[in-house]
Parts: C-alpha cells; sequence; structure tokens
C-alpha cells in the first residue's frame, strides 16, 4: 500500500542526488504505475518540489535530483513538452539490462520440500499446484536437489524403490537475482526452471518455462503494438502534413521535415490544439498549426479532443515500456493500446 511521507521527510531531499528506488522506497512502491504517479507527484508538487529527470518516464536505474519546482522549470525550460518526457530516440530499445529477478515469480517464494519428506509429499505438491518440479531444500539457502514428473517416472522406469532419495536430480539449476534474464533463457529451456537466489543468498524464488510464456506475452506484446501504432501514425500524418508543418514541433537542431524523424510526443503536438507549457501559457503558434493540421487529415468523423487525448496516453505507455518496466502493463493500459490501435486500422 503506498504511504505518506511527511513534508519534512520529503524537504530533508532537497538538493539530493538519489537513485529512483529511493524516491520509490519513500513511498513503500517499487512500480511506477498511474496510481503510484499521480500520488508521487502531488506530494512532491505539495512540498514545491520536483525531479530532473522527470521520475516518473525515466529509465527504472536512474539517479534523480530532487530540486525546487521554479528550478526544475527552468532547467527544462519550454522546450520540455515538445519532447517524450523519457528522452528516448523514435524506435529506441531498453537501456539497461532485464535481470532474472526482475519478474515477479523470482522473489514470490518457493513451494518445496526436505530430505526428510515423504516423495508423496512431492507427488502432492506437484499435482495439487499443478507443478513440474519440486526443490528439495535442506533450508532457505541450500538446495539439495528437485523432483520432477520426469524424475519420478525415471525411477519408475529404472525399477527402483518409490522412495524420494531415487527420485531427486542432484544440481538442479539456481540463478542470481541480478543475472541477465535473456543470458538464463538456454537453461530454462533445457531444464523447464530456474531456481533464484536473492542477494542474500536465500533460495528467494522459482521462473519456469511457463512464467517465460507468460511474461513475453505480458511485454513483448506491448512492443509489438506500439510499434503497429508508430507505423501507422507516419503512414497517415506523412501522407498529408508537408514538411514546413512537421519542422515546426522539431527543435531546432533537428530541423529534418521528415516524419520519421519525429519523437513520440512530437506527434502529439502536431495535432493538440490546446498546447500549454510548464507555466500552463497556451502555445498559440502550435495550436493554429496543430488546427491546421487536423484540418489536413480530414478525419471528419473522429472526435479530436477524445483522439490527442488517447494519443497522448500511448505517448506515456510507450515510454513505460521502453525502459522495460519489471511490472507489466495493467490491463487498463493494454486495453487503451488495443482501442487506439484498432481505431487506426480503421483510419489507415
Amino acid at each position: 500500500m503506498l504511504r505518506t511521507p511527511s513534508d519534512e521527510e520529503l524537504l530533508a531531499l532537497k538538493g539530493r542526488r538519489i537513485p529512483l528506488v529511493e524516491l520509490l522506497t519513500c513511498f513503500n512502491t517499487r512500480f511506477r504505475n498511474d496510481q503510484a504517479i499521480l500520488h508521487i507527484e502531488q506530494k512532491l508538487k505539495d512540498v514545491g518540489l520536483a525531479t530532473l529527470p522527470y521520475f516518473a518516464t525515466c529509465s527504472s536505474q536512474s539517479e534523480i535530483h530532487i530540486v525546487a519546482q521554479e528550478s526544475a522549470a527552468g532547467d527544462q525550460g519550454d522546450g520540455a513538452d515538445e519532447e517524450d518526457e523519457a528522452g528516448l530516440l523514435p524506435g529506441a530499445m531498453p537501456q539497461q539490462s532485464f535481470r532474472i529477478g526482475d519478474l515477479p515469480c523470482a522473489h514470490a517464494g518457493v513451494d518445496s520440500i526436505t530430505l526428510g519428506s515423504d516423495l508423496t509429499d512431492a507427488i502432492y505438491i506437484m499435482q495439487a499446484k499443478k507443478y513440474s518440479q519440486v526443490p528439495v531444500l535442506e533450508d532457505q539457502y541450500t538446495v539439495t536437489g528437485v523432483v520432477t514428473w520426469r524424475s519420478v517416472a525415471m525411477m519408475h522406469a529404472r525399477g527402483e524403490d518409490a522412495v524420494l532419495a531415487n527420485a531427486i536430480v542432484d544440481d538442479p539449476p539456481v540463478a542470481h537475482a541480478h543475472d541477465d534474464f535473456f543470458s538464463l533463457l538456454p537453461i530454462i529451456c533445457e531444464h523447464g526452471f530456474v531456481l533464484v537466489r536473492a542477494n542474500n543468498g536465500r533460495v528467494s524464488g522459482i521462473v519456469t518455462a511457463a512464467d517465460i510464456t507468460q511474461r513475453f506475452d505480458a511485454t513483448a506484446w506491448p512492443f509489438f503494438v506500439v510499434g503497429e501504432i508508430e507505423f501507422r501514425l507516419r503512414k497517415c500524418l506523412g501522407a498529408k502534413m508537408s514538411e514546413d508543418a512537421i519542422r515546426a514541433v522539431q527543435h531546432n537542431d533537428r530541423k529534418t521535415g521528415k516524419i520519421a524523424d519525429l519523437m513520440f510526443g512530437q506527434y502529439v503536438m502536431l495535432l493538440d490544439g490546446d498546447q500549454r507549457n510548464k507555466q500552463g501559457h497556451r502555445k498559440e503558434a502550435l495550436c493554429a498549426a496543430a488546427d491546421q493540421n487536423w484540418q489536413t487529415l480530414g478525419w471528419t468523423g473522429v472526435n479530436r479532443v477524445q483522439f490527442v487525448h488517447q494519443l497522448d496516453r500511448v505517448r506515456s505507455i510507450r515510454n513505460q515500456i521502453a525502459h522495460f518496466d519489471p511490472e507489466p502493463l495493467s490491463p487498463q493500459r493494454s486495453e487503451e493500446l488495443r482501442q487506439f490501435v484498432g481505431l487506426l486500422r480503421q483510419l489507415t
């Protein structure tokens, strides 16, 4: 459950550079979902603080600077809204490694037996919980082996007595929480699982092939959908927008006039009829240009305000998944992607 730190606790951070995780810990959370972001942002604002870079979209491994709100606005300038907060180039991929410990199941605990258990104990756990294996642990730190359905079958095939010792597979695969996720995939494919040790050496969880499949669906699917959204946006906007219209939303050092060079936030700027800077002042020139851009598209049956709002939400979701946030997208955000890509398929 989110907590609300005292004003004094937050003000003590002013001027400090701290890991992002330290700020999140102050609010008793590890993840940056919608609820947490709104809660943290409001509390920081209440005490006149902000972060550089913006805590909601920077890399999960980032160090952030806690500053006064005025300082953040001054450092970012009016151009900050004109760029993806995450500072990602079009098509950017995650900039930090994905660790096996980033999977929730790697620290969710593990059902296990001991050498003193009966073989029926292992079989019961596997049957009742639909597991393919059960670790044999001497204590929270010492792995003796593992019992699997295959090892039980091999025991019977060899004509051995149905006792635990004959069904144990010695030396099962064990990884550390900080190990690279992708380098462990061959091991998980071969054995069907890997036990995970936390940083303190304790066996904290187990990652199975089924977990990998589930994670792929939860993590890779949004990448492909956001990629399709960006492709369709470039297709429809690139066919209608002039190079001058595109240059108007690009930064001074990148005015190429090419739709492929736009950041996601700049797609929003092309069409948003009520753009404002950090101080809330309306950007009249950009708003007028956006009005003309929308007319050029000719989407008379589409509600512009709702379309731009959804587009901006997709921008925020893209920033989250491009940082490979350990927490998969919420069902609500996944549904937003489905709805928006469905709309673009109709329009393009």
